[in-house]
């Protein structure tokens, strides 16, 4: 049997003490000593996982874990849903604890459950949940946000019907999600199909500045976080912390050199393994092999989708939610942008189609939406159609103490 977890301990020695105190060190080898036997190969692959999780843990630390947190962590093959406001809930949750973000948020004015009296105090709502997003959504990973331009009065200058403009939604947001720290990634055009409406087409005026165009499309914008971490990772070939700082792969990405003469895997001109944090992640992310067809789909950046059907010939709504979005965008985001296992969010679940996708790709798929009175019904049916169950909490800020109250937890089957 192997020992050498020991000469990892040993190599490493030096390297540990400048990341860690005493006590942590200590408490690093006690969760490694099951590995003290084990082969080489899967001695490096799962004390690097270790110690990946231990420095999270530490990261995560100035925090104290909330019962939110135990609601998340709670491994189920059912979905979760969280009522509640998505900045109380964020503001509840540990840092970086969530695995993939994927949403469209409610649209300015565009639903009687979502009126601002203006357009900037939208965008500073939506502000505060995306800066407060970032912290709990894990480092290098994604935020998929679905979001549509829009006809409407900004309510800047006016409220008459002269104030009505196109809203450039998604140009806005992009600049939140900047200023807040993501990366901007890609933007994929959701292309809805033929216009079939008449609007706007002005037919007995066919002149210069009579004509405009209807929407039929939505973006799908891709963010990632990028948190610099300075802090030393083991290289994924030999184990050992013995690394110098190499060039950044990216912004906020550092990457390292293994510096360890014993490793099993060098250049000719004997340069060790260079590897980040987010190369490590993408390395592990190979388990979860997404199919030749659908990557083929998802090639080009402008994706035919039709819109959900929610109207029966009946004039009913079969859903019960006026703004669902086809399952096709969060199974594009689940399957590109996370791992079987991953904790999966939607902060604006609406009809729970994100957490729903998720659940059926063996993710823990959780939803979060303020309006339980007006869509619970709705929400635990179209769950039920799809044979899975729920599980579910209320989640509320105090008034005076601004201090998160837990009320409720149930379970349906």
């Amino acid at each position: 049997m192997s020992r050498y977890l020991n000469r990892i301990f040993d190599i490493s020695s030096k390297y540990l003490g400048q990341e860690f105190s005493t006590s942590e060190i200590s408490e690093l080898r006690n969760l490694s000593n099951h590995l003290v036997d084990c082969d080489i190969d899967h001695t490096v692959k799962e004390f690097s996982r270790i110690y990946i999780e231990f420095v999270k843990r530490k990261y995560q630390s100035s925090r104290k874990k909330s019962q939110i947190d135990r609601f998340v962590d709670s491994p189920s093959k059912s979905v979760k849903g969280i009522w509640g406001d998505c900045l109380n809930v964020f503001q509840s949750m540990q840092s970086e604890s969530i695995d993939l973000l994927v949403t469209s948020p409610p649209y300015y004015n565009a639903r009687e459950y979502s009126t601002w009296k203006d357009l900037d105090a939208y965008l500073e709502d939506m502000s505060k949940i995306i800066q407060e997003s970032y912290r709990v959504l894990d480092n290098h990973k994604a935020f998929v946000f679905n979001v549509g331009d829009i006809t409407g009065n900004d309510n800047r200058h006016t409220s008459s019907t002269w104030g009505a403009r196109r809203i450039p939604l998604g140009a806005y947001f992009i600049k939140i999600f900047e200023d807040v720290g993501y990366r901007f990634v890609d933007d994929f055009i959701w292309d809805k199909g033929q216009v079939e409406s008449q609007r706007h087409k002005n037919g007995n005026t066919p002149y210069p500045f009579y004509q405009y165009p209807l929407n039929c499309y939505e973006h799908i914008l891709v963010f990632f976080k990028h948190r610099l971490d300075q802090t030393r990772y083991p290289c994924p070939v030999c184990g050992c912390l013995k690394v110098n700082g190499n060039a950044y792969s990216g912004v906020g990405i550092k990457s390292w050199e293994c510096k360890n003469l014993e490793c099993f895997e060098r250049s000719k001109a004997n340069r060790g393994k260079r590897f980040s944090l987010r190369s490590l992640m993408m390395e592990n992310m190979k388990t979860n092999q997404i199919e030749s067809d659908f990557v083929a789909k998802w090639r080009r950046d402008i994706v035919p989708i039709n819109p959900v059907i929610k109207i029966n010939c009946k004039g009913d709504n079969i859903l019960g939610h006026t703004a669902p979005f086809p399952p096709d965008v969060p199974n594009f985001a689940i399957r590109m942008y996370s791992g079987k296992g991953d904790v999966v969010v939607d902060p604006f679940a609406g009809s729970f189609t994100t957490p729903i996708e998720a659940v059926k790709l063996e993710r823990q798929g959780i939803g979060i939406e303020l309006n339980r009175d007006m869509f619970r019904e709705s929400i635990t049916s179209n769950i039920h159609k799809h044979e899975l169950g729920l599980q579910e909490t209320s989640w509320q800020t105090k008034t005076k103490s601004k201090s998160p109250a837990y009320l409720e937890k149930c379970t349906l089957p």
